[in-house]
């Protein structure tokens, strides 16, 4: 790959010394107050709608959950807003006509942060839907969906959850979106590349604005443009979501400081994620807790439904090491055995080991991003395993499997995006051998877009697929899954659409599967 040009700041937006001074000051962003910003605007005037870009809620807990909304009348052409900071006003009721507010406030939307709200509502129901709103000037936004999650001792008999990864714009139209908002569902979860960096490209179904996206404007022109999708923003709006990033939310299969491409250099790479970054945060339902501290932020976190079922979700991106062997696909030999590399970083994989002990749930629920079974996609002549999945971290991957074998009853479940098509793996303590025990099972979710319409035979992984017997499905179809959770058993139901390249497929389901509580391994019905 082509080195890039040594002075890139231009197209960062960014030099050195302007990139330290905004990481002193970006950190003091989640302290401003009412207070703060005693004179910012409270009736505003608008050209034109400036809820364009919808509502949403995430991260939901027993007591509350987080409300999000960002003011963009004009979303791809800067957001349309002043550089003032404006007051908007939220409410919370129990009905839809908003007849009995539980909770209302205040919010500040800052120009600091692209005039995007988050509010962390507490005081609610446990286990119960509520209805939300935003008022700014004489505006108001559509109305808003979402559920707190059980009490913590609680036993739910029954919850239901859809997840997905891969949307690429460009690609196709979000088809699957309709199906899900039709599903009765307490959660949604995105396992990562909910945009795509890429330039715009001629001849798609759908064309991205600008070139391959750098710069804080770039980011935040980028996610309007998948915002402003009506199918994406109205699944917002239904359900409350659990969000994490894998790759292209920044840059494609970065690892932590290393670009993939030469030539840049860590200030002007660490600039461009401290963008990718602070973008993801303005455009997603998340909590104070994740605000980005400059190129930095922590995602990781737990998101328990009662005793039921306990997420657990995960960055694989920001805090591995470099991918080994130079990236790829390879056999599973020198640095793959490093006893340094690291997939989850130290913190984040002490972090998930205590989480996981002190987890009271029936189901522990691992969502991340890349493929954990070591799936052999090589033939007769050579092995060959993706580096930049868990395979590539195998040190890291044997002690996480071996953690769930020597801990009964966490009932653990992988979720996974990334790969674009649908896996469900048994995840054995030791691969090599047929017989050995089954600690987990991985079920890895398609695309919704990415790669086109999908269906086809892909001969790599046709033969991975029959000549690894710990695969015990796959599946090419483009859409999402589906699952619902009891106290005894896990069901599953992949989800597809035959086609992204126009709008209105219908929906089919190729494939379910059951996992039995204290017997890990999925089973086709």
């Amino acid at each position: 790959m082509a080195k890039q040009p040594k002075d890139m700041s231009r197209r960062y937006g960014v030099d050195r010394r302007s990139f330290l001074r905004y990481m002193a000051a970006v950190s003091a962003i989640p302290t401003i107050s009412l207070r703060a910003v005693a004179g910012a605007e409270g009736r505003p005037r608008f050209k034109s709608n400036p809820f364009q870009l919808g509502v949403a809620s995430g991260d939901p807990s027993s007591d509350g959950v987080v409300l999000w909304t960002r003011l963009a009348p004009d979303p791809l052409d800067g957001g349309g807003m002043s550089q003032e900071s404006v007051l908007v006003k939220w409410e919370v009721a129990g009905r839809e006509d908003f007849s009995d507010v539980v909770r209302s406030g205040v919010a500040v939307a800052p120009p600091q942060l692209g005039h995007s709200v988050h509010v962390e509502v507490e005081g609610l129901e446990a286990d119960r839907w509520y209805f939300y709103r935003f008022h700014v000037g004489d505006e108001t936004s559509p109305v808003g969906r979402t559920r707190t999650s059980p009490a913590p001792e609680s036993m739910p008999e029954r919850m239901k959850f859809a997840y997905t990864s891969c949307q690429h714009f460009e690609h196709g139209y979000f088809n699957g979106y309709p199906h899900m908002q039709e599903e009765d569902l307490d959660l949604v979860i995105h396992l990562g590349d909910y945009i795509y960096e890429y330039a715009g490209i001629d001849g798609k179904p759908r064309k991205h604005i600008g070139g391959e996206i750098e710069s804080l404007d770039d980011y935040r022109t980028r996610y309007s443009q998948y915002r402003l999708e009506e199918t994406l923003q109205e699944t917002h709006r239904r359900f409350p979501w659990l969000v994490t990033w894998d790759d292209h939310e920044f840059d494609n299969n970065y690892a932590d400081l290393v670009s993939e491409e030469e030539g840049v250099s860590p200030e002007l790479f660490l600039a461009r994620r401290m963008n990718a970054y602070q973008a993801y945060y303005e455009f997603m339902p998340l909590r104070r807790s994740a605000f980005p501290q400059g190129p930095n932020m922590k995602l990781y976190r737990s998101c328990p439904f009662g005793r039921l079922a306990n997420f657990h979700v995960l960055d694989t991106r920001q805090y591995r090491s470099d991918q080994p062997n130079g990236d790829g696909e390879k056999p599973m030999e020198g640095k793959v055995f490093d006893q340094r590399a690291t997939m989850l970083g130290r913190k984040q994989e002490n972090w998930l080991m205590k989480s996981l002990l002190q987890s009271t749930s029936v189901w522990n629920v691992l969502a991340q991003q890349v493929m954990m079974a070591p799936v052999n996609r090589g033939d007769e002549s050579h092995d060959k395993f993706s580096m930049d999945q868990w395979p590539g971290y195998e040190v890291s991957r044997r002690r996480l499997l071996n953690f769930f074998h020597s801990r009964s009853g966490l009932n653990p479940v992988v979720l996974t995006g990334d790969i674009h098509v649908n896996w469900v793996n048994d995840l054995l303590l030791d691969f090599t051998d047929p017989k050995s025990p089954i600690v987990a099972t991985e079920l890895v979710g398609t695309a919704m877009t990415s790669g086109g319409n999908g269906g086809n035979k892909i001969p790599e992984f046709e033969r991975a697929a029959a000549n690894n017997e710990f695969v015990r499905w796959y599946n090419s179809n483009r859409g999402y899954v589906s699952c619902e959770l009891t106290p005894q058993q896990w069901t599953t139901h992949f989800r597809a659409t035959p086609f992204v390249d126009k709008p209105g497929a219908p929906l089919f389901t190729p494939g379910s599967f059951v996992i039995e509580a204290g017997q890990p391994g999925a089973h086709q019905t």
